[in-house]
């Protein structure tokens, strides 16, 4: 999809910005006379494994005879050597010598530095909004996807104290994923607006309970469970975002629930869904939950079911 002139003059206008950023940073950085890209070379051959004059030109994607021109003015200044390869004698590995890491921890050093200057004034909220960009921004143009082997349970918060802007940012979540993944127009969203506002009304935390999962301090998986009576619950709002689906956040924030449900002494717990949401289905079914009562209905833009599911909980 072509992007339109809009975006490109947005694109265009971070890109003067942060190059005026890195250029004012690289004139401290560079004191030793390296360019920007000489800089990047010696960080790669200094952190990547059984490093190659190939390798190097696919990570960097600098011109190979403007990387041979570096790899030799490397050598003359002795910061790197070369090894032949065993396995391939037309192959040579790359590696720093003494001198070379000497240097490289002196650059880190002096980057560490700038950045830190950097970001220095900011409150520590705003550092991190600046750091979560610039990684959201590196896993886009990289074709990443954030639920990537990389991440790990140690990567997701879960907590269940609510925060000003969760519920805001919980409707707008919502609104947007089940647009895209179902095509309910603007009523369910509205339904959802109304939903909150009702539970934020009478919200009692001693019988009501929301389970959020985050990421990087953003909000990627919900469920709630609201006390109807003194022996039965509703569980609502259960929402996964797709980027993050596999990685078992809807089976904990399920258990999460049903473990609050048990805690207070609810006896039964009961949903309201479609039949358009087979995936959160499948998991109600293994989490225990039976269907118990289906009906016809049009509306958010939609011909579907909904459907009530229930589930007895014992001690």
């Amino acid at each position: 999809m072509s992007a339109s002139p809009a975006l490109i003059k947005e694109v265009r206008q971070f890109n003067r910005f942060y190059t005026g950023v890195v250029g004012l940073l690289n004139q401290h950085i560079l004191d030793s006379r390296l360019s920007l890209s000489e800089v990047r070379v010696l960080y790669e051959i200094g952190h990547m494994e059984n490093c190659t004059a190939g390798k190097l030109i696919e990570r960097t994607h600098i011109d190979g005879g403007y990387l041979s021109r570096i790899v030799k003015a490397f050598e003359k200044e002795g910061w790197i050597t070369r090894k032949k390869s065993a396995a391939d004698g037309r192959t040579y590995f790359l590696h720093l010598s003494l001198k070379g890491k000497k240097l490289l921890d002196s650059l880190d050093e002096k980057s560490n530095a700038e950045i830190g200057q950097l970001l220095h004034p900011l409150p520590e909220a705003q550092q991190n909004t600046v750091a979560s960009a610039m990684k959201k921004i590196q896993q886009v143009l990289e074709g990443e996807h954030p639920a990537s082997d990389d991440i790990t349970s140690s990567d997701i918060v879960f907590r269940e104290q609510l925060l000003p802007g969760d519920v805001g940012y919980l409707i707008y979540l919502h609104g947007q994923l089940y647009a895209k993944e179902t095509g309910y127009n603007l009523e369910f969203e509205s339904y959802v607006c109304k939903t909150f506002h009702e539970f934020l009304q009478s919200y009692n935390p001693g019988k009501d309970r929301l389970f959020l999962a985050t990421y990087q301090e953003q909000i990627i998986g919900a469920v709630a469970i609201l006390g109807s009576s003194r022996h039965l619950a509703q569980l609502r709002w259960f929402l996964v975002h797709p980027d993050f689906r596999g990685l078992g956040l809807g089976k904990k924030l399920l258990t999460n629930a049903i473990d609050f449900c048990r805690e207070k002494n609810y006896q039964k717990v009961y949903l309201l869904t479609t039949s358009m949401q087979t995936t959160a289905i499948d998991l109600y079914k293994k989490a225990g939950f039976h269907k118990t009562g289906e009906k016809y209905l049009e509306m958010w833009g939609q011909h579907l079911y909904e459907q009530r599911y229930e589930l007895t909980i014992t001690n």
